[in-house]
């Protein structure tokens, strides 16, 4: 992830957009405008932590057809509505999409600037959770099938002796296997174990192909 987070701004009226970018750029953000959709896609760059101020009424595609697109595309980049002619259907439209805020024009300098260090905190605390798991998903890769059954089961709850009955091999083995589970998820402890199977979980589900729970 690269560093100094970016506020973009896309509103196809350039002085809101120039009053925007002074704006934020007074509490310390690095700023990017832009007049429509097609050229922020084009200007995004997904490695920079950030957050998006988005108007509903823009020209071409709308501000929440884009807000959509980003949740089909998966791009999780936080987003802060702002709309000259709020109604109650586009904010819940834009909530429903995950809008951070919709905030009608005029806003509030402080309630604006608030929103968007919320956002970009929201966005630096994401990133650093998916790089996270993803380290935690590598570290899975690399167990063994018999390794990924053993940690299934310890995570599950099994003793060893249940284990080695379970898939019919030895105490022993179980134990040689369970320590090399431990050496490759680069844990210290059977709590630390668990918890990191459970942070490599999607929407907290686990990332392990079995059910943890031994029947």
């Amino acid at each position: 992830m690269k560093t100094d987070p970016t506020v973009y701004v896309v509103d196809d009226d350039a002085h809101v957009c120039k009053l925007l970018c002074c704006l934020i750029e007074s509490a310390g953000f690095h700023v990017s405008t832009y007049a429509g959709t097609k050229e922020f896609l084009k200007g995004y760059d997904a490695e920079k932590a950030g957050c998006l101020v988005l108007d509903v009424q823009l020209s071409g595609q709308s501000g929440l057809d884009l807000q959509e697109q980003l949740v089909t595309e998966g791009i999780g980049l936080p987003v802060i509505i702002i709309t000259g002619y709020g109604d109650v259907p586009s904010a819940v439209r834009a909530m429903r999409s995950g809008a951070l805020d919709f905030i009608e024009k005029p806003f509030d300098n402080e309630l604006l600037l608030d929103r968007v260090r919320q956002a970009v905190e929201l966005d630096i605390r994401n990133r650093v959770e998916r790089a996270e798991r993803a380290e935690i998903v590598a570290c899975l890769a690399l167990l063994t099938p018999r390794e990924r059954e053993v940690l299934e089961r310890v995570v599950g709850g099994r003793a060893n002796k249940q284990i080695a009955s379970d898939l019919g091999i030895s105490t022993k083995t179980v134990e040689a296997h369970r320590a090399h589970v431990m050496e490759k998820m680069r844990a210290e402890s059977l709590a630390e174990l668990v918890q990191l199977v459970r942070a490599a979980g999607v929407n907290g589900q686990p990332v392990l192909t079995r059910h943890l729970q031994h029947p």
